[in-house]
């Protein structure tokens, strides 16, 4: 692909995550390829139908989010701080707003044999730290992920311009309660479920729209302590 047609079609990817997150994947491709500077033809071009389009933004997403946490892996030696650069990375691609707007438009089995799953390699970095003692022992990848998907929904009511500083202000409120220290005056393990990464698949597939014969998320017996557990 020429280089002007990348950069064509990373804008109308980008263009195209920033009006879904608000507008959904029904929103007019007209406004998409307005906001990404090019014509529709153009648009048409790189994504022949909607659905294409749809595909391709999930695929863009996850590729960019699996390579956030590997880029944070390399520039940090403490894990804490790799944790905490992919966390960051992770709400500026709005991960946990873009997805969801598109389940029921994507399949997940099709869509992760395209793009790389970067749940097992953000698993490996809370291993790391909790191995380093820089992470509390009782945070599982379902508090990381679910935190993330929290934090990355707009707020109601229109868009708020300070929505997404304000977002980056709390992740760090919320990092600071994943320090070990924090736990030491509960004197207790966090209460609620502790969802591994079995079990957020299972919740995924079925956030996603999975066939009726998906097992029924449960929790396990014994909810895991480590973030190793499933």
């Amino acid at each position: 692909m020429r280089a002007d047609a990348q950069h064509n079609r990373e804008q109308i990817l980008r263009a195209a995550r920033q009006i879904f997150v608000h507008e959904g994947p029904d929103a007019p491709l007209d406004e998409i390829a307005r906001r990404a500077g090019v014509g529709v033809a153009t648009l048409y071009r790189r994504f022949p139908s909607r659905e294409d389009l749809v595909h391709a933004v999930a695929v863009s997403t996850l590729q960019e989010l699996y390579q956030a946490i590997s880029h944070s892996v390399e520039l940090e030696a403490d894990p804490f701080e790799a944790l905490r650069r992919a966390m960051h990375a992770a709400l500026d691609l709005k991960i946990g707003a873009v997805m969801p707007s598109l389940f029921g438009r994507i399949e997940m089995n099709k869509l992760l044999g395209e793009a790389p799953d970067a749940v097992d390699p953000l698993q490996q970095l809370i291993i790391k730290a909790q191995e380093a003692a820089l992470l509390r022992a009782d945070v599982v990848p379902g508090d990381v992920i679910f935190m993330i998907i929290r934090l990355t929904r707009p707020l109601p009511g229109g868009r708020f311009p300070e929505d997404e500083a304000l977002a980056h202000r709390q992740l760090e409120i919320y990092l600071d309660g994943l320090r070990p220290s924090a736990a030491w005056p509960r004197r207790q393990r966090l209460p609620g479920p502790a969802i591994g990464v079995i079990w957020f698949r299972r919740i995924r597939e079925r956030m996603a729209g999975g066939s009726p014969a998906t097992p029924p998320v449960t929790p396990p017996a014994n909810p895991p302590a480590a973030a190793r557990s499933d």
